[in-house]
């Protein structure tokens, strides 16, 4: 196999660094769905309210945003990379299914976090939030997921 045929120098780097991008990111999502929001639950109005203003608010660091951001542009990039080799389809569907996690999130959880937010009474803040936000983010995990095993599959196929 050609240089070429597996995406030209540096595309294995590329490839890796949006792998391990979305799989941190796919991680969070599932972190949410199997302990956070099931401990969340147990919670009174005001303590699950609190709590989920708190995430939010710490959430939006470079530590998080970096790969949540980084993880569709480096799919992008790998994708462009393997033009030519039998990993572009695994690289484009993975970048279909990372879009569909920012658009999922910047239509659906973040208006619900803002609304969240907004809202005085924590019993009708909670009762508007918990369902669809929960909802969306098993949309988010599983599209992630989805996304890192076609990385996982773009990198095997590359070799």
């Amino acid at each position: 196999m050609t240089e070429n045929s597996r995406g030209g120098k540096g595309a294995g780097a590329v490839l890796g660094a949006a792998t391990v991008a979305t799989g941190l990111v796919a991680g969070v999502w599932f972190a949410y769905v199997c302990s956070v929001m099931p401990a969340l639950a147990r919670s009174d109005d005001r303590v699950y309210v609190e709590v989920m203003r708190n995430i939010d608010d710490v959430i939006q660091n470079p530590v998080f945003l970096t790969p949540f951001f980084g993880a569709p542009v480096l799919t992008a990039a790998a994708a462009w990379q393997h033009r030519a080799g039998r990993a572009r389809l695994w690289t484009l569907a993975a970048f279909v299914l990372g879009l569909a996690v920012l658009m999922v999130t910047s239509a659906a959880n973040v208006p619900l976090n803002d609304a969240l937010a907004a809202t005085r009474d924590p019993a009708a803040a909670r009762a508007a939030f918990e369902a669809p936000w929960v909802a969306w983010n098993i949309a988010r995990a599983v599209l992630g997921t989805a996304g890192l095993a076609c990385l996982v599959r773009a990198l095997a196929v590359r070799s």
